[in-house]
């Protein structure tokens, strides 16, 4: 039997439940029901679990998740998700700069070019061991001679048993390790800066979450989402339009999946992080509430302040929390991941206690956790690239989408692809493999060409 990922009833649940208990909705008498019924837990790696279940349990499944979506959440009035009420909890929300500035062709498509290929890079990175546990990667970098990391995975010089106990990610081993890396592959974290793009070019700023909608649903092989996008997916096939497609039977709402699509916002707002929010917003609100939301906003806001040729890390930081409710759990846990990292020297501390923090409540493809060891490891780095990207994926979790967003604003910090080590840039080849529209096979510098039209824009 086709076990679906991400969206059979029987699997959501336990995911429903583990974001309700986040939540803290009152849940316990949902679960013990599910439970007494057979249920199986949320799967804790993969999208499905191994076996069908009866008719019953899937039909009770749809109704308990209806039944959770009802519970009211005790933080609902520090996490609003409409972005009146986002904007009214943000005092420091930045102004507009007014009239557009007149960028610089050449300098500012370099400081595009440099962040695509940080993006690629950092995505790189982290592909080979994604959903590995921390001790894992740590055991595989050390038996290579490569920690602390800092450069490319690879199978040269790992015991056997070691690759055995702890397996490469099965779809990227072949062409993310350094022995087998030949352009960039495939992934989601490259395919959403280019749906964004053709997002804009369609239709412009203005755009609506109903026009990313239609985007997807032209140009986006469902196959290609995963979490909150394929059930956002699912939901807009079914007939509902959003908000609603983010909300209907969807546990990853406010897991990582937007904040992976905020870059282009970010890019074609250069000194205009609140455009670059509010962009953020319309987008990630097709899949995502909350904190999934914030969570893009922030990033749009961080890389709109070092688009717009902000240097210091730390600034661009300060700026993202700026359009994020101060009280939400997703401000209050980058915050607390900055205090980290400006504690310690030793990286590894601050992660272990990040994991501390967040591991036990927390999946691993949660916004909350996976932002605040994204501005942790741009903290600690202090605008250095491949301390950047090196810090983002050697902190576990999400590793290629967290390594894909650090990327992204530290090559924007270094300015040029030239500034990039070649180590990084060289084996991407200048070729980006997708199945979004007719990229694939893009360059880089092509694709920040586009990228710049898009920002020089009215």
């Amino acid at each position: 039997m086709l076990r679906l990922t991400w969206v059979q009833p029987e699997d959501l649940v336990g995911h429903e439940l583990r974001q309700a208990a986040l939540d803290g909705r009152e849940a316990r008498a949902v679960a013990a029901r599910w439970h007494a019924a057979g249920g199986p837990p949320a799967p804790l790696t993969a999208g499905a679990s191994p076996r069908p279940v009866s008719r019953y349990l899937r039909r009770l499944a749809c109704d308990l998740l209806d039944e959770l979506a009802e519970l009211p959440s005790a933080f609902a009035d520090d996490e609003p998700s409409d972005l009146a009420g986002i904007r009214a909890l943000c005092p420091e929300w930045p102004l507009s700069p007014g009239a557009p500035a007149a960028w610089d062709g050449p300098v500012f498509e370099a400081r595009l070019e440099a962040a695509w290929l940080g993006r690629a890079a950092g995505c790189l990175l982290g592909k080979p061991v994604e959903k590995l546990p921390l001790a894992a990667i740590r055991a595989l970098a050390r038996a290579a001679g490569n920690w602390p990391l800092s450069g490319w995975f690879t199978a040269r010089g790992v015991p056997g048993g070691l690759l055995a106990e702890h397996p490469w990610n099965r779809r990227s081993a072949a062409t993310s390790l350094a022995e087998n890396i030949d352009g960039m592959p495939e992934d989601d974290d490259l395919n959403y800066p280019l749906l964004a793009l053709l997002v804009l070019r369609r239709h412009g700023r203005r755009f609506t979450t109903a026009d990313v909608a239609r985007v997807w649903l032209d140009e986006l092989p469902a196959g290609r989402t995963f979490t909150a996008e394929r059930i956002a997916y699912r939901n807009l096939l079914c007939g509902l339009e959003p908000p609603l497609t983010a909300r209907h039977r969807n546990p990853f709402r406010e897991w990582i999946g937007a904040l992976i699509r905020a870059d282009a916002h970010g890019w074609t707002n250069p000194e205009d992080p609140g455009a670059a929010a509010e962009q953020a917003y319309r987008d990630a609100t097709l899949t995502h509430t909350a904190n999934g939301v914030y969570a893009a906003m922030f990033t749009a806001a961080v890389i709109a302040a070092a688009a717009g040729g902000e240097r210091d890390v730390h600034a661009c930081l300060r700026t993202g929390l700026t359009v994020v409710p101060p009280r939400s759990r997703l401000a209050r846990a980058v915050r607390d991941a900055v205090g980290l990292a400006r504690e310690h020297r030793d990286f590894d501390t601050v992660v272990d206690l990040l994991h501390e923090r967040h591991g036990a409540t927390h999946h691993w493809v949660h916004a909350v956790p996976n932002t605040a060891l994204l501005a942790a490891a741009l903290t600690h780095a202090d605008g250095d690239f491949t301390a950047s990207i090196c810090r983002a994926v050697s902190g576990g979790w999400d590793t290629d989408s967290v390594g894909a967003t650090a990327g992204s604003v530290a090559g924007l910090l270094a300015g040029s692809p030239h500034a990039l080590p070649e180590r990084w840039t060289a084996p991407l080849k200048n070729r980006l493999a997708t199945s979004v529209g007719d990229f694939d096979g893009t360059g880089f510098d092509t694709l920040a060409r586009l990228t710049h039209l898009e920002a020089s824009r009215p």
